[in-house]
């Protein structure tokens, strides 16, 4: 919300960005973001985000967080037009450049785009910019009219008066000389777009072609890049020669970098086999020796031994002594690639002083600031441009040296302009995954079967530590991200501990979609499941004993059992599996049925409900939690990264498995009307549906998986 102690003429109008005459509302950041975003002085209020209302009624938008999917694009416009009373085909969004930042950490996360906040975040402040808008144009229509202000009203982008009625567009240069009015947002019962579904703003462009996604960016003189990268992480190259490289047609120059060897050529196509024309040999470096089975190993040994509780309650020793059963259960996860379809690229054209990039990221503020670095510029002479980007799920928005400095660095070992692009095969095995997990987890239960002790113990890399978001996320070296407090079952358990063991890696690793929960979530919900099980009692009966003091997770699990049909039968041969869990400030339920033939899995039907509090834009809501569960299917049954011998076994889609538009199950959603707080909803779907599956296989062959992906039938033996 903007802060009205601090807003004046200047940090509120900035008359530069008007262009041909309008209005432009500048509004700031949330307190706890704040951060300075311009070069105006500490005692301005910072803006980082901006509303133009142009002289020919049209309504420019400028977002501070990226589209990459989510659904942002519509989602922050129905928010302004919701108290600007605009209408809505008059609406044009683009992309925000970085700002400036002080404090770079703070900064970091406001203009970074990720944890499913967008919505949460930008909830008041973009209401409070529509709001104050509206009514500087209604009093410059009063003003023009000699009428007050309350005689006036607002519809579809025009302010009325009696038998006047002028246009936004009409009135924007002069509503911009006004002072900046006090305002009151509407009641939630007045809304006329907030809680109703849109159709997004940003699908005609993306079905029509349209769209330029930063691999479409080309200029004259463009020329295209690709990088040799080290087959083992941390290796650097010994020699190489290009003679083979240069002789193929269209290659122009070979260099090298800190990561590696570039070749350009006039396409993409002619880099590439310039590359693979390539003879570099290699020093692989201190992680030659990585490997899966190995690290899974050391993992399970480690997850066996004590590490200082991140959360404890109780005597958990005492409490494992006194249960009358004891599960003592083992869990891993492996890395896991994000993916995205749009591979990674970054365009760069260097100038004498400036340095201008067109890249798809999620955090345009790191590699403004990463660039000016490498190249000795001012921040404010790097312009980032941010095109329509096809996916992430985290990976366009590493925190540390990646592909877009590299692209930078080509650029100035060069001198030319170049697009870097790295093929699928270079992102899959380029690094950056989600982590690999181990569990090692001991419940004891009581006479009923309810759980008294609960001793868990994670290992694993931390996202954070050693990043720019080291200070904010993990200042002491632990990565909350990955652990679970178990909640809110641990408060149903009255003795309990959570332990966690950092581990150090030479694999690259960073926030993949749902982040924790991808693995937390699974093996809280399948052990929950076996209690009830050993308990003899039904699945969802058990968890509501346990979640009586969790509202939330009971609407959202009431609600999809409900729509399930729980307790009806299934055809012969199917089953079904339930999970709940919270992600992002949002409570998911999924109920999945599923059946075996032949040790295959076949996931029929997959049903969820979410409680996520106001749902801005219900089918959006909608369509992330579907996305979200096709995701977190792909994981559960076929996501794995592997190493041998340092090297990343795995290449492209033949081998890393997307799930397939044949086995996709049908899918219903079912939004829990709600008044909490707001949640995110581009993740959270992610998290419950390995869990939920896994329940269902154990409800269709009697076994318990506890390792990703859900084999069964162990592929390593004949």
């Amino acid at each position: 919300m903007i802060n009205k102690g601090r807003v004046n003429r200047r940090a509120f109008l900035k008359a530069s960005a008007i262009g041909a005459g309008g209005l432009l509302i500048g509004f700031s950041l949330p307190a706890h973001a704040a951060g300075r975003l311009t070069s105006l002085p500490a005692t301005e209020t910072p803006l980082n985000a901006y509303l133009r209302i142009s002289t020919d009624n049209r309504i420019h938008i400028v977002l501070s967080k990226v589209e990459i999917g989510q659904g942002i694009w519509t989602t922050i416009p129905m928010l302004i037009a919701e108290e600007l009373d605009c209408d809505w085909n008059s609406i044009r969004v683009e992309h925000s450049p970085p700002g400036k930042a002080a404090d770079f950490a703070q900064s970091l996360i406001a203009q970074s785009t990720g944890g499913s906040e967008t919505t949460v975040s930008e909830f008041d402040r973009c209401r409070q910019a529509g709001a104050t808008a509206r009514q500087m144009l209604v009093n410059a229509a009063a003003k023009r009219l000699g009428v007050s202000p309350e005689s006036c009203r607002t519809e579809n982008s025009y302010v009325i008066a009696g038998e006047h009625r002028l246009s936004y567009g009409a009135l924007a240069a002069e509503a911009a000389t006004l002072p900046v009015p006090t305002v009151t947002l509407r009641e939630p019962k007045d809304w006329k777009y907030i809680g109703k579904s849109q159709k997004r703003l940003d699908t005609p462009d993306k079905i029509n072609g349209k769209a330029i996604y930063g691999i479409d960016i080309h200029f004259p003189g463009l020329l295209s890049a690709v990088v040799a990268h080290a087959p083992v992480f941390g290796g650097t190259v010994k020699s190489f020669d290009a003679t083979k490289a240069s002789a193929v047609k269209g290659v122009r120059q070979v260099v090298q970098l800190p990561s590696g060897v570039a070749v350009i050529a006039d396409s993409f196509w002619a880099a590439k086999v310039g590359r693979d024309a390539l003879t570099i040999d290699w020093n692989s470096g201190p992680n030659a020796t990585l490997d899966s089975a190995q690290q899974l190993a050391d993992y399970r040994r480690l997850a066996n031994t004590a590490e200082l509780p991140v959360y404890q309650k109780g005597d958990v020793k005492a409490g494992l002594q006194k249960a009358t059963h004891v599960i003592d259960a083992e869990y891993s996860f492996p890395y896991l690639a994000h993916a995205p379809m749009e591979p990674l690229n970054c365009t760069v054209k260097l100038g004498a002083d400036q340095c201008e990039v067109w890249v798809g990221t999620q955090s345009p503020l790191l590699h403004q600031a990463e660039i000016a670095d490498f190249l000795g510029l001012k921040p404010e002479h790097v312009l980032l441009h941010t095109p329509t980007m096809g996916g992430s799920f985290g990976r366009r928005g590493t925190f540390s040296k990646d592909w877009v400095l590299e692209a930078v660095q080509i650029a100035k070992a060069s001198g030319n302009a170049i697009k870097l692009v790295w093929s699928r095969e270079d992102d899959i095995r380029g690094g950056y995954y989600r982590p690999v997990y181990v569990h090692r987890v001991q419940v004891g239960t009581d006479p009923g079967g309810l759980p008294l002790a609960w001793q868990h113990r994670i290992v694993g890399q931390s996202l954070f530590v050693n990043t720019p978001l080291q200070d904010l996320i993990a200042p002491n070296g632990i990565d909350y991200s990955s652990v679970t407090t178990g909640a809110p079952y641990s408060n149903a358990i009255p003795d309990c501990s959570f332990e966690l063991h950092t581990t150090q890696v030479g694999v690259p690793v960073s926030p993949w979609r749902s982040v924790g929960a991808t693995h937390t979530a699974f093996v809280m919900e399948t052990l929950i499941d076996e209690l009830a099980a050993q308990a003899s009692a039904d699945p969802v009966a058990y968890r509501r004993r346990l979640l009586k003091n969790a509202p939330r997770h009971l609407a959202a699990l009431n609600l999809a059992v409900e729509k399930a049909d729980w307790h009806k039968p299934l055809p012969a041969g199917q089953f079904r599996g339930v999970a709940v869990c919270e992600a992002m400030n949002s409570y998911v339920a999924q109920v999945i049925e599923a059946s075996v033939i032949d040790a295959q899995i076949r996931v029929h039907r997959v049903i969820c409900a979410i409680d996520c509090g106001l749902a801005v834009n219900p089918d959006g809501v909608v369509a992330q939690m579907e996305g979200g569960i096709i995701f977190g299917l792909t994981a559960a049954l076929y996501g794995e990264i592997t190493l041998t011998d340092g090297r990343v076994q795995q290449s492209n889609f033949h081998d890393y498995r997307m799930l397939r538009m044949h086995e996709a199950p049908v899918i219903e959603v079912h939004i829990v009307p709600s008044t909490e707080r707001m949640g995110g909803a581009g993740e959270p779907g992610v998290a419950p549906i390995a869990p939920a599956l896994a329940n269902a296989l154990f409800a269709a062959t009697g076994k318990r998986l506890r390792q990703l992906p859900l084999r069964l039938v162990d592929a390593s033996k004949p």
